[in-house]
């Protein structure tokens, strides 16, 4: 709502970020540089553990040209810098949290990929943790002298409400329970007449919709809300122009329809505004973060994991017959076909023999699962009790077809079987692992997979993700529920 007004103080916020994490590397630079005199005071005879600091400061600005703009990044695209206004002070350290193990994440890469041995672990600690508080400092700093403002009276923007009506009363109340937000109302307009002159959550009725230019040369108002039914959007036009005469904001509040799911999002396409109802995360700026960790992960796992992955090949061609892949078509995002890869784990011609065994079947729905398999070879067995089959989807994930979290890519003919409500899962590109993967795999019936899936999309991030792929790994060391 204010973001074009907040332009100017959001560029300032982002320089003055740029000055404390400067101002953190020279002074942490100091600070390790004469770490040692801390053994001087003899407090712990006999112990040394950390060895001088012999490095020019020269050879340390490379981390200050990476660490900068890392810190900047992570904060813009953690969310720092958006609604400064109705940020609190805990979901600002929650954002500094996340966006130093970003910024810890995005400088280990450039150590690995630039070859930065020299740079001390112990210095990037210090630097990383003298961040985090100067940041921390700063934020404290900026919400005790925008409060002690607007105490005083200062930094308000004086808001006129059009609209009596539930959403106006649920308005006014959110805003009375954020002062700190700067918001002052001078007064509600009735759209219909009737309520002119009470009161209504505190507020008076001043007028009705006609009044509105007489309202705005008798008083200092900053910007007008619309908070009225969808059947009353007719007749607010010329109070819009009004409104762009005048050079006053004009909102609307478009929570216009009683949706259960969606999250409104505001786009344009050609310079034509549009409201979209999107059912999955609207965050383009973390989704792009989630791609290039993707990328990075993926692409990294498949270097490393090379070896492995050959003497897996090697075991599938030494103990059956058949190609060492398993490739499948499978259904992706939104519907999206494409070939997934696995190692192939079953005899040849399993699929034909499918028949025979679906009476055996011991998950619910369109799924087929069975605990003692006799299509999986021994080794097929062993590679799906440790998910070492999954490792070529790492390949998938690389091309884009899949993401490292997600829910799993289903087959195209268990698609057609879904409900309605269980499509919704398809919305996100699919995973290797998700929360089906690290709660218990094959043990979860069809339904709890199907709301697991959905409750993932619901409350996605990019700090989910990572906590979703630490916790893959005891999952795969342990097998639970693979077979």
């Amino acid at each position: 709502m204010l973001r074009e007004k907040e332009a100017v103080v959001r560029r300032a916020v982002i320089l003055l970020d740029i000055i404390v994490v400067s101002f953190s590397f020279f002074l942490t630079f100091f600070l390790r540089r004469h770490l040692h005199a801390f053994y001087s005071l003899d407090l712990i005879p006999s112990v040394r553990v950390l060895a001088e600091m012999a490095a020019p400061i020269r050879d340390y600005f490379i981390v200050l040209v990476l660490i900068v703009p890392a810190w900047a990044f992570s904060l813009y695209f953690n969310g720092m810098y958006n609604s400064l206004r109705t940020k609190g002070l805990l979901e600002v350290v929650w954002i500094i949290i996340k966006s130093a193990f970003f910024t810890t994440l995005a400088f280990g890469t450039c150590v690995f990929f630039f070859k930065l041995e020299y740079v001390s672990r112990v210095f990037f600690i210090m630097l990383i943790t003298v961040g985090m508080s100067f940041i921390f400092v700063e934020k404290a700093a900026i919400f005790s002298v925008m409060h002690f403002m607007r105490k005083r009276g200062y930094n308000f923007r004086k808001i006129l409400i059009v609209g009596t009506g539930r959403r106006a009363v649920r308005f006014i109340r959110k805003l009375e329970e954020h002062p700190e937000w700067g918001l002052r109302i001078v007064g509600i307009v009735d759209y219909e007449q009737v309520n002119v002159g009470k009161i209504i959550s505190g507020v008076e009725v001043l007028a009705s919709l006609d009044k509105i230019p007489q309202i705005i040369e008798r008083r200092a108002i900053d910007e007008i809300i619309f908070l009225i039914p969808r059947t009353q959007l007719g007749k607010i036009e010329e109070y819009l122009y009004v409104c762009e005469t005048h050079g006053i904001d004009a909102t609307i509040a478009v929570d216009l329809f009683d949706v259960k799911i969606s999250r409104l999002r505001q786009t344009d396409i050609g310079g034509i505004p549009l409201i979209t109802f999107a059912t999955t995360p609207a965050s383009e700026q973390q989704l792009f973060l989630k791609r290039a960790l993707d990328v990075i992960v993926s692409g990294l796992a498949i270097a490393l994991l090379s070896p492995l992955m050959l003497g897996i090949a090697i075991l599938i061609r030494a103990t059956s017959k058949g190609p060492v892949l398993y490739i499948q078509k499978r259904s992706g995002l939104n519907g999206r076909k494409f070939v997934l890869y696995k190692f192939r784990s079953m005899y040849k011609g399993a699929h034909g023999k499918l028949s025979e065994l679906t009476g055996k079947n011991e998950m619910s729905g369109p799924v087929f699962k069975i605990r003692n398999d006799p299509r999986v070879t021994p080794a097929g067995r062993f590679l799906r009790k440790f998910s070492l089959d999954e490792l070529p989807q790492l390949f998938n994930v690389f091309m884009g077809a899949m993401s490292l979290v997600g829910p799993r890519p289903p087959l195209p003919k268990e698609v057609k079987q879904y409900e309605p409500w269980q499509r919704r899962r398809l919305s996100m590109r699919p995973g290797i692992t998700c929360f089906w993967q690290i709660g218990g795999r094959n043990k979860i019936d069809f339904d709890e997979w199907m709301k697991l899936d959905l409750e993932y999309i619901d409350n996605w991030s990019l700090w989910l993700d990572i906590k979703i792929l630490f916790k893959t790994i005891p999952a795969v060391l342990t097998g639970k529920g693979a077979y």
